[in-house]
């Protein structure tokens, strides 16, 4: 059986690792647009609009692949990853967060009440005029 040759891949994710993106457990490699899924047992999977698809990759270059893509995880990936949620920490916070911040800090900064919880219904009877039931 004929296998496709991921020599390619392997010697590009090596010297150019900012041509591959990774999310929802998938290698992406930009310009081509071509998929790459690991599975538990170590093989590689290709998804792509190209015939790339249609065979099978080796034992021994999915390993190798695998151990690539691995190494560029670590060193290239994760930091990147690590740096844009750092990021995000700085972000301005939106609308509603900003909404919820002033709302909380409002409540925090309202003068706590010394008065005992039976003098408070007292006061909010005489101001109401209802009386509380007990």
């Amino acid at each position: 059986m004929a296998y496709l040759d991921l020599a390619p891949a392997i010697t590009t994710i090596r010297s150019r690792p900012e041509d591959f993106e990774f999310s929802n457990n998938t290698l992406h490699h930009l310009s081509s647009r071509h998929r790459f899924r690991f599975s538990s047992d170590g093989d590689v999977q290709v998804d792509a609009a190209c015939d790339c698809s249609m065979l099978r990759i080796s034992r021994e270059q999915g390993k190798a692949f695998h151990a690539a893509y691995r190494e560029w995880y670590a060193t290239y990936w994760r930091p990147i990853e690590i740096n844009r949620e750092f990021a995000s920490h700085f972000c301005p916070p939106s609308l509603w967060q900003r909404l919820a911040m002033r709302f909380l800090k409002y409540l925090l900064s309202r003068p706590r009440s010394t008065k005992p919880a039976s003098a408070q219904v007292s006061l909010l009877e005489q101001s109401v005029g209802l009386k509380v039931c007990n």
